[in-house]
This record gives C-alpha cells, structure tokens and sequence, in this order.
C-alpha cells in the first residue's frame, strides 16, 4: 500500500513533465531534447528563489516561465533559423547546463529547513505524503482543465492543425512557424513546473537531474496510449497522468526487488524500449491468431 500511494504521488508530479512532452511529441510531432535542461531550470529557479526568501508558489510559476522563455529560444532557433528540431533541443539543453549552474552558483541546492508547498500543507496537520497527493493532484487538475480550454480555442485548433498537416495548416493561412513557438513554449513550461514541484519533493536542486528526464517522459506517454485506445484530447491526458502513475510504479517495484539506483536509469530504457514495441507486437499476435484459427478451420 505504501509503495501504491508512493507512487501515486510521484506519478502526479512527473506527469505534469509528461503533459509537456506530450505536446511536442505528439501535438507538433516533435521530439524536443529541450526537456533535460529545462527539467532542472526550473528546479533551479525555483529553490534559488525558495532560499531568497520568496513564496513557493511564486517560485514555481517563475519556474514555468523561465521554461517557456527556453522554449521560445528552441522554437526560434528550429523556425527562424531552420535548425533541425533534434539539432535545437540538443543547442539549448546544452546552454541551459551552464545557465543553471549560473543560476544555482553550484551544482546543488539544498531546501532544507525551506518553506515549500508540501511543507505549507504539513503546517496544517497533513502527512508528507498526503500533501504531495494533493499539491500534486490540483497542479495536474488545472493543468488539464487549462490546456483543454486552450485547445478548444482557435489558436489552440490551429496549433493541433499545424502538427496534423503543417503544409495544408499553411494554405489555410495558419501561421505554422509562430503556432510551433507556442508548442516549445508551453512545452518546457510544464516541464520547468514539474522541476519545481520535484525540487520541492525532494528537498533539492541539482544540475545532474534533468538526465533520462524525455525518456521518463516518453515512457509515461507511450504506457498511457498502450493502455488506453482511441481518447479524445482531454481523456488522453488523462492516460498520461496514469502513464506516468504506473511507470513510477514499475520503478518502485523494481527497487524493491533489490536493483541498485544507479541501474535505473537503463530499466527506464527498457520500460520505454518495451512500451513502444507493444503495439507491434500486439498486431503479430493477432496476425498468428487468425492464422492458426484459418489452419484450424
């Protein structure tokens, strides 16, 4: 129960990174290395903030927009420079190394003793784990209720339209090049918040922590699509809050069954190495069982 609850936990917080890639890797058909430099950019902005003495709550949403400000960076250098978009992920992941270890002054900040929003939470009789669930669970709420209103815009519309078919999107007289800005933007936006609110979990920032971050990402995403079949946009971020629920869980069982931290990092590899092969071989089985059903008849 305890590792179910963990996991829970983690898994909301994780998945609000999950919803970022999701929009680019999905939504714009993207898949934006951005998300390993601006994963702990945000953590970055957000503890040296906390430790100024400032509000965990205003420090989280500096945090989101610190990640949108190196997102618009990457939209530009792929649309207004042409740079292929793996070729700009890695350019701005690489700046974004330096950029946090200017922001933190050392590889490592710690919040020990700092208020967070799960510590506000204690403050009003709330277990540790308990306040992650909810501080976790009302970021994702309106993360899905404010990107469904988006997308039910116009401009939201036009940005879902440029991923479809950015040249039929163009003759329409969609401007393609500003809705893939604004796909970078809200992308590390989410993955910059979700920095944040793990720096605050954990009880620290460190330069080291956005590595594997689109890899956990992608694997939340493609365990929510494997899972689920055939959603509407809302339902789909949905599965991927439960993609990203279960993948902790897988990572939490395996550690329980004695594998070392260090090892995670290619279990993670595997999870997602397996995920993205499901479905092929889910269309083999099938394929063999109309074949032996055929010879049986």
């Amino acid at each position: 129960m305890d590792i179910i609850l963990s996991s829970i936990s983690q898994g909301l917080l994780w998945s609000v990174m999950a919803i970022g890639v999701y929009l680019t890797f999905r939504i714009l058909d993207i898949a934006d290395l951005t998300a390993e430099g601006s994963f702990p950019l945000g953590a970055a902005i957000c503890s040296i903030t906390i430790v100024s003495g400032m509000s965990p709550l205003i420090a989280s949403l500096l945090a989101m927009v610190g990640g949108m400000l190196a997102g618009i960076v990457s939209g530009l250098l792929h649309t207004k420079l042409k740079i292929p978009a793996l070729l700009t992920g890695i350019l701005t992941m690489t700046a974004l190394y330096s950029i946090n270890l200017r922001i933190m002054g050392q590889a490592n900040v710690t919040l020990l003793g700092q208020e967070t929003l799960m510590r506000s939470l204690q403050s009003y009789g709330l277990e540790n784990r308990l306040a992650v669930l909810v501080v976790g669970g009302i970021a994702v709420g309106l993360v899905i209720l404010v990107l469904y209103l988006f997308f039910s815009t116009e401009i939201g519309l036009a940005l879902r339209s440029t991923g479809d078919n950015e040249d039929m999107s163009e003759a329409n007289g969609v401007h393609t090049d500003t809705m893939k800005i604004i796909g970078y933007m809200m992308c590390n936006g989410l993955i910059s918040l979700s920095g944040a609110l793990i720096a605050q979990n954990n009880g620290y920032a460190d330069i080291s922590m956005g590595i594997g971050t689109i890899v956990i990402g992608l694997a939340s995403v493609i365990i929510g699509e494997v899972i689920f079949h055939n959603l509407s946009f809302a339902k789909r971020l949905v599965t991927i809050v439960i993609g990203a629920i279960v993948y902790r869980l897988i990572i939490d069982l395996v550690l329980q069954l004695g594998v070392e931290p260090q090892d995670i990092k290619l279990f993670s590899a595997i999870i997602l190495a397996i995920a993205l092969s499901t479905p092929l071989l889910k269309k083999k089985v099938k394929k063999a069982k109309r074949i032996v059903g055929r010879e049986l008849n």
